[in-house]
């Protein structure tokens, strides 16, 4: 959690500053307006700029603009004008200092791995010209930042057919925009792999055009292929770029491992004695709802609130090895024991378990964790109960992981 910036002496000075023009000002509903010059208030500006990147930060906020006027309005309880709050450079500034703050040296093994991953994007996109921007290639990148990259093409089918012929899982989203009168539709393809990926199209005629910054109103910073390709070179001289590529194509999201596994068991029935709710999936999905209420922070716990029951697409007989040989290399080892046990739980509840593996789990530091497992197990069996689908709930769990 980030704390938020100490501003009880700054409401103090507030409360005894004299009002500036507008302030007798009281509109319809009665509320009074309030207006106080940051720009020349140095310590009050520096508040706004730091809980600003606070809220961009934490993700409470996503846009420059509505995270300035959140702040301000903490800050002063009042309307403040919008060319009296910082610029978008200075907040980008401050969440940069949090991100060195919070993340240390691994921010920049991530970068560097994001841009081999934008590489090898960029490489299967070839055909469409494609052009990197923002963070990952400027380096301002924090914990959750995506990789952007521009393509062009006249048709959306031609980019979901590349997309499709690589197996990559991808989201279409299509927003209308209305910009100076005129409403413009931009796509977007929202890809899901170790980072996330969008990508942004435009028509070929705009190959060639300068999209400027919302951060500092000049031209974006972009890159081609062949200049991205150099800027790695140049970038990381002790490593190589092939190699490097290579391997970020080799490597394997596990949250898409997670995804094949969960998607067949929507047609895998159980008896109806012992699971009246339906088919595995809804099941675990009602599992993993329970846990997050309980352990909300806890990955590794969720995870095997969600996957416990993966093995019955693959063998019903003994589920629970079957699960573990195909979750291999993609969980940690505390997950794994407890779906390795889970089963046990239910010995424990049933007080039939033996003396002695009853004695081995009771020394295990995670016993207690083990019988909330199977509380969460047990209790997920109701009819018509609404749970999330398989993607949102994979995508909750990517961006705990990443937090």
């Amino acid at each position: 959690m980030i704390p938020r910036p100490r501003v009880s002496a700054l409401k103090g000075r507030l409360n005894n500053r004299p009002q500036c023009a507008g302030d007798s000002h009281r509109p319809a509903d009665g509320f009074k307006k309030i207006r106080h010059s940051f720009m020349t208030d140095a310590k009050l500006r520096r508040a706004i700029i730091v809980e600003s990147a606070r809220l961009m930060y934490s993700r409470s906020e996503t846009e420059y603009y509505r995270a300035k006027l959140k702040a301000a309005q903490r800050l002063c309880q009042g309307w403040v004008k919008p060319s009296e709050l910082p610029s978008n450079a200075e907040i980008r500034d401050e969440i940069l200092r949090l991100a060195n703050l919070f993340e240390g040296d691994s921010r920049f093994d991530r970068l560097r791995e994001m841009r081999f991953e934008a590489l090898r994007i960029m490489r299967m996109l070839e055909n469409f010209r494609p052009k990197i921007i923002g963070s990952t290639f400027t380096g301002h990148i924090r914990q959750g930042s995506d990789i952007d990259i521009h393509i062009f093409s006249a048709t959306a089918e031609a980019v979901e057919a590349r997309l499709d012929a690589e197996g990559i899982d991808y989201l279409p989203e299509r927003k209308r925009v209305r910009k100076h009168g005129e409403e413009r539709i931009f796509t977007h393809f929202h890809l899901k792999d170790r980072f996330p990926i969008e990508l942004t199209m435009y028509a070929p005629d705009k190959a060639t055009f300068h999209f400027k910054s919302s951060i500092t109103g000049k031209a974006i910073e972009r890159a081609t292929l062949p200049e991205f390709e150099q800027f790695l070179k140049r970038e990381y001289p002790d490593f190589d770029v092939e190699s490097e590529v290579a391997a970020a194509d080799n490597s394997i999201d596990r949250f898409q491992v997670y995804r094949s596994l969960l998607l067949p068991l929507g047609g895998v029935a159980q008896g109806r004695k012992h699971h009246p709710e339906g088919d595995v999936l809804y099941h675990l999905l009602q599992c993993y709802v329970l846990a997050v209420d309980e352990l909300p922070y806890d990955e590794e716990f969720q995870l095997a609130a969600l996957l416990h029951d993966v093995g019955k697409g693959i063998d019903s007989q003994d589920h629970v090895n079957a699960g573990l040989e195909a979750l291999d290399g993609f969980i940690t080892e505390r997950t794994a024991w407890l779906i390795r046990h889970h089963m046990d739980a239910h010995l424990i509840r049933d007080r039939s378990i033996g003396f002695r593996l009853h004695q081995r789990l009771k020394e295990n530091e995670d016993y207690e964790t083990l019988l909330l497992l199977n509380q969460c197990d047990r209790n997920s069996r109701q009819p018509g109960i609404r749970v999330p689908d398989v993607e949102d709930a994979l995508d909750e769990l990517r961006e705990l992981s990443q937090a």
